[in-house]
């Protein structure tokens, strides 16, 4: 709920109002539909032709299943059924496609207001409001998602810490041992008290093990392997007397299980509390879908789950624990899992506070570490992820999860899970997404999520803008979904304006998460942000994900920011993709070679890279059973590529008696086949490649921050091309780029379209050259300006120029395809000559255009939005300004710390001159936030909120016109003042038009 109460209007003298507009770069893509604007002149409407992207779903109105979902925070169960269903109609209403239900409330410090007996997760309160939400939802057409438990971890209530289905952890005791000396007393009592609620523990085992100082780390005591010794048969009555040799210093290390008593984030979330589940146990996932069919699963959310549910979520797996993460299955596993006994091994695995605390030998240890993660990873797949998939799939949901936070293969859960989701917040780059496609991909699946827009500190200040240029790259990296993070529920006990936020304040200040919903002055604008992401989603879920090289990786971990040598630093910037494949994946029946390409049904990979495994050491180490793979692969005709010292690899795990040396002998014969490379330095994986006659599907001449992803449906190639960076905190930022791209096509002969995601619009391109398989066009794109190019047959997406000629090369500004023809454009009279496809040369004339003009007076209005009656309600003054000059709102004293919309007004007027031949630019430069625009009382289609320029086309005339420029802000510079205590530390940010604005004239005429 947010309501809005105009209160009274302040009129402003006229002012002369000096300052230096900022400035901004505005140039035009070449041969690219200009944006704002779908005129039946310049673009046809997306058409549910064949090949047209979701094929049944016009490419100008994504169903709802593709469009953008919210994170949706409510303070447990303290809500009301008449709210939710309010909110759902809100979010429907902006053109969204559903929400994720979430018990979170970190911004409330007294919890006692919630009274969760009543009203916690998972009382008749809390499934009141799911039931409200999943009927809502079915008659809107959205669906909702529910996550597994209360905040995250995964939890519930009716289990204490002690239960067999809680977490547990491996905690250890340790004293030292003279040389010969006898330790006499209780047996090591763990280095760390239990948690609260923690009353029982049980010991595992005592070891003694010799110190060996030439096995020392900076952190970790080296120790003998050999010398390790089962102490637990000399426990009697709880105390141990055991004698050292006297061959040196010893430990005495006791290992003992107990509940971790970890609980949900920002507790408590109900009575009695919940603790955190077993992720790596049948029982621990059993108390989870116990709980839910007792308390939650009512016949009402039954039947409507199969209606409007959408997926069952689980957010990332933080299981925090001062000692390992453990299971009582974990020894029987692995011994089940690598043949030999976990017990003798655990000095190199117990933890202390997340740090290691023992090392055998560094060889060995690694081994040992591999061994035992893969196995947790065994455990975490087949007992949580598998189980909670068919559970989620018998009530008609599908699971989606963030399937890291530990050290367990989430390349191999992402194969697993029908969603895989990443973070914008937690991810340090594109290639932990990237990690995750390759799971999707080879499992067939389709979707990869991002929980999207969550940033430190940035409450009520962050922009639309600069969650566009988040999700840009995250776009190009395979990310097709997005959950915006998030909108929160409206009410609660003594909170202030403009709401209830479930992560604002945080720790008294601004927090992180935005709360949108109407309380936001740019959800007036926030429709034409949805319906761009929907056809984002919609293009990159159509068909199959293309990828050219697939990098192999012995260790399948994510959310590490770690890459792959050559690809990410260099590969990428000459327009190659990858995507990373652990060992479990080449074990999926996709895993076949056909015409030289791995998983040619999928993602078609060209290549197979693999160097040392990065998260020890870059040792050079593979499998046995992966080696066997790999030559598998290449003999059915694979490319592969290898970086490193290949004839001395060693197995990833501890080996079996002459495993080491059968490996060398299958990576010998690996080495020795037609289609494998092995290079030392990275510099040279391009060459191998070439080589090898790979190459990419998206090629330019230079390095290039153009960032691409390729899918294939129904012999139509989509590419989404964005001038992005491999991450945020990459410098220096990113320029302007305008070169020829090269593209790869399915379809022989296919021509390109281009794909407007902002306004729907399509348009076949006039200007491009072909070669074979390939046609090349021209680039040009801002700063995290996206691009949206198919390739398919003449007559797609409503386009009628069949098999008229194209332009190869043009003196013109642009070249387009028009109801009359093929057309060129121009800023300046002149002749133009162009180059058609069949070789004819033209020359066309365009008589005088107007020069461009900034445009620098304007009147304003602005609706400034100020705390109401209540959290929930908003007051409105008004002002009226005249500005002889574009300004941010904070440089002029009465808007200083002013929020809300400001709506710009100004008249243009051209001469006799201004003929039906001529149309113009608007460039409106800076602009913060969500802007429209409308000329002439007709409102523009949605505009490129990263790179504001509108085309005007027709809509212009002789005489007056009149152009207004709407303007919504963020909500920070008002609750700088309104609300000090929280936000008083947010800088004061530049709001409003700063320009400048240009209307940019231009010529057309339709060559002969």
């Amino acid at each position: 709920m947010n309501d809005h109460t105009a209160a009274h209007r302040t009129g402003v003298p006229r002012r002369t109002l000096l300052a230096a507009a900022a400035t901004a770069t505005a140039a035009v893509a070449v041969d690219r539909a200009a944006p704002g604007r779908a005129s039946a002149a310049t673009a046809t409407t997306a058409s549910a032709a064949s090949g047209a992207p979701g094929a049944s779903l016009p490419f100008d109105r994504p169903g709802r299943s593709v469009r953008p979902k919210f994170r949706w925070w409510w303070p447990d169960g303290l809500v009301q059924p008449d709210e939710i269903r309010r909110e759902i109609d809100q979010i429907a209403d902006a053109g969204f496609g559903g929400a994720e239900i979430a018990a979170v409330h970190h911004s409330v410090k007294d919890t006692s207001q919630l009274d969760t007996a009543r009203h916690g997760w998972g009382t008749a309160a809390w499934v009141a409001g799911v039931e409200a939400a999943l009927s809502q939802a079915a008659r809107r057409g959205l669906t909702v998602d529910l996550t597994v438990g209360p905040s995250w971890p995964a939890a519930v209530p009716g289990i204490t810490p002690d239960s067999d289905a809680a977490v547990k952890e491996l905690a250890h005791g340790a004293a030292t041992v003279a040389p010969g000396a006898t330790y006499t007393g209780p047996v090591p009592q763990p280095v760390h008290e239990a948690a609260s609620g923690v009353t029982k523990q049980h010991l595992l085992l005592v070891q003694a093990a010799r110190v060996n100082t030439a096995h020392s780390t900076r952190k970790e005591t080296g120790l003998d392997l050999d010398s390790v010794r089962d102490l637990t048969s000399a426990v009697t009555g709880g105390d141990l007397s055991w004698t050292a040799p006297d061959d040196g210093t010893w430990v005495v290390i006791a290992y003992w299980v107990r509940g971790s008593g970890q609980t949900p984030e920002a507790g408590p979330h109900t009575d009695p509390p919940a603790y955190v589940v077993d992720h790596f146990s049948a029982a621990g996932t059993r108390a989870v879908t116990d709980f839910w069919e007792k308390h939650i699963l009512t016949k009402a959310v039954r039947r409507l789950l199969k209606v409007s549910g959408g997926a069952l979520f689980e957010d990332s797996i933080e299981l925090e624990t001062d000692g390992l993460q453990w299971t009582p299955g974990l020894p029987d596993a692995f011994r089940e899992h690598t043949g030999r006994s976990l017990l003798p091994l655990l000095p190199a695995l117990v933890l202390d506070n997340s740090n290691q605390v023992y090392a055998f030998e560094a060889g060995v240890t690694r081994q040992i570490r591999h061994d035992f993660w893969e196995t947790v990873s065994t455990l975490f797949n087949r007992h949580h992820v598998t189980a909670l998939r068919t559970w989620a799939h018998s009530l008609g949901l599908r699971l989606r999860s963030q399937p890291y936070g530990l050290q367990t293969d989430a390349i191999a859960s992402a194969a697993i899970l029908d969603i895989a989701e990443g973070e914008s917040l937690g991810f340090k780059n594109l290639d932990d997404y990237r990690c995750l496609a390759g799971g999707r991909d080879m499992a067939g699946h389709t979707v990869l999520s991002c929980e999207a827009g969550a940033y430190a500190g940035s409450a009520y200040s962050t922009t639309w803008q600069r969650f566009l240029r988040t999700m840009g790259g995250a776009y190009a990296a395979g990310v097709n979904q997005t959950v915006v993070h998030g909108f929160s529920y409206a009410q609660f006990p003594g909170v202030g304006w403009p709401g209830y936020a479930a992560f604002t304040p945080y720790n008294g200040v601004a927090g992180y998460g935005e709360s949108w919903g109407p309380r936001h002055p740019t959800w007036k604008h926030v429709s034409d942000v949805a319906g761009y992401l929907g056809r984002v989603h919609q293009v990159l879920q159509s068909g199959r994900a293309r990828a050219d090289v697939a990098v192999f990786r012995q260790t399948g971990y994510t959310a590490t920011g770690i890459g792959a040598s050559w690809f990410t630093a260099t590969g990428i910037t000459l327009g190659w993709t990858h995507q990373f494949l652990s060992g479990p994946l080449l074990d999926l029946p996709s895993a076949t070679v056909r015409r030289g390409r791995l998983a040619p049904e999928g993602p078609a990979y060209k290549a197979l890279f693999v160097e040392g495994d990065f998260f020890y050491g870059s040792t050079v180490t593979l499998a046995l059973k992966d080696a066997r793979a790999l030559l598998r692969l290449t003999r059915a005709g694979l490319p592969v590529v290898l970086l490193g010292a290949w004839d001395t690899v060693v197995p990833s795990g501890i080996p079996d008696a002459g495993e080491t040396e059968e490996l060398r002998s299958v990576v010998a014969e690996l080495l020795a086949q037609p289609l494998v490379r092995k290079v030392t330095d990275k510099a040279a994986v391009g060459d191998a490649l070439a080589s090898l006659g790979v190459r990419p599907d998206v090629r330019h001449a230079s390095a290039s921050t153009l960032l691409n992803a390729h899918r294939v449906a129904d012999g139509v190639d989509y590419y989404y091309l964005v001038n992005g960076k491999h991450a945020e905190t990459v410098k220096p930022p990113v320029a302007a780029v305008d070169h020829e791209v090269t593209l790869h096509r399915t379809t022989a002969k296919g021509v390109p379209y281009v794909l407007d995601p902002w306004t729907g619009g399509a348009e076949r391109i006039a200007r491009y050259t072909e070669d074979g398989d390939s046609v090349t066009v021209r680039v040009t794109l801002q700063p995290a300006e996206t691009l949206v190019v198919a390739i398919g047959r003449p007559g797609l997406f409503g386009d009628r120029n069949g098999a008229r000629p194209h332009a190869v090369g043009s003196e013109a500004d642009e070249v387009r395809f028009t109801d009359t023809g093929l057309t060129v454009r121009s800023v300046a009279a002149g002749t133009y000559r162009t180059v058609l496809s069949k070789g004819r040369a033209v020359r066309t004339s365009i008589e005088d255009v107007p020069e461009p003009t900034e445009l620098t007076s304007w009147e304003l209005h602005v609706q400034d939005w100020r705390p109401g009656a209540s959290a929930t309600r908003t007051t409105v003054v008004e002002h009226d300004l005249t500005l002889d000059a574009l300004v941010p709102w904070s440089q002029i004293p009465e808007l200083a710390d002013v929020s809300g919309i400001g709506r710009y007004r100004t008249t243009v007027t051209l001469g006799r001159g201004w003929t039906g031949g001529h149309g113009a630019h608007l460039e409106l430069g800076t602009v913060t936030d969500t802007c429209r625009v409308t000329v002439n009382g007709h409102r523009l289609d949605p505009i490129d909120q990263i790179h504001p320029v509108a085309d005007l086309g027709g809509l212009l005339g002789r005489g007056p016109n009149v152009i207004e420029i709407e303007v919504a802000t963020p909500l920070a510079n008002r609750l700088r003042v309104s609300d000090p205590g929280v936000y008083g530390g947010l800088a004061r940010a530049a709001y409003g038009l700063l320009g400048p604005v240009r209307l940019v004239p231009y010529g057309e005429a339709r060559v002969g």
